[in-house]
């Protein structure tokens, strides 16, 4: 299977698997797909329910120093918090402005998965926060997942009750939508 690669799952209850057997959250099933395509991944879970942005960037550094060596990719998926929370978009590009800063000085490679702001917010907040994933990517030079929801986003059967956490179907098909991007985000073996 080649050398084991590590990928930091960092993010909020769509990352904890909110209401789901551990077994069943995004980085567990990303491992086991990964690992079924011959890649022997380890995809560790960061995820915390209830993290904004700013949570994030308050953990980062303490995150990324518990782990026993330096990741060979990070995915960032925070911001769903901070719609619901209605916080400005200003503070949330700054946070993530500031946790990819960090992860480029520490050469650890990173996929977005974007969120999207629902049209209830009005058009200029979501075109404001909508923005911001493609901007962040584009001026960290790291991959990018527009909208990591997509393909369940109009599917209620895919999701539990509250319409917001995914059932653990709803996980299987976003792995499923996202395992060729981050194959596609990891490092080159030879790379490294």
């Amino acid at each position: 299977m080649g050398e084991e690669v590590r990928i930091l799952a960092f993010g909020d209850s769509l990352f904890a698997g909110y209401n789901l057997p551990e077994a069943d959250g995004y980085p567990e099933k990303l491992e086991a797909a990964l690992r079924a395509r011959g890649t022997n991944a380890r995809v560790i879970d960061a995820g915390v329910s209830g993290d904004t942005s700013l949570a994030g960037r308050d953990r980062l550094a303490f995150v990324l120093e518990g782990q026993p060596e330096k990741p060979d990719l990070f995915i960032l998926e925070l911001g769903g918090n901070d719609l619901l929370r209605g916080i400005s978009p200003e503070q949330t590009r700054a946070n993530f402005d500031a946790m990819l800063t960090t992860l480029k000085e520490a050469g650890i490679p990173v996929l977005i998965m974007g969120m999207r702001a629902p049209p209830n917010y009005g058009p200029e907040y979501q075109a404001e926060f909508d923005a911001i994933y493609a901007e962040m990517a584009q001026k960290h030079g790291t991959d990018l997942i527009g909208f990591w929801l997509e393909d369940i986003y109009e599917k209620p059967q895919l999701f539990q009750s509250d319409r917001i956490h995914p059932t653990a179907e709803g996980i299987e098909a976003l792995v499923a939508s996202t395992i060729d991007e981050v194959v596609t985000a990891l490092p080159d073996e030879d790379e490294g």
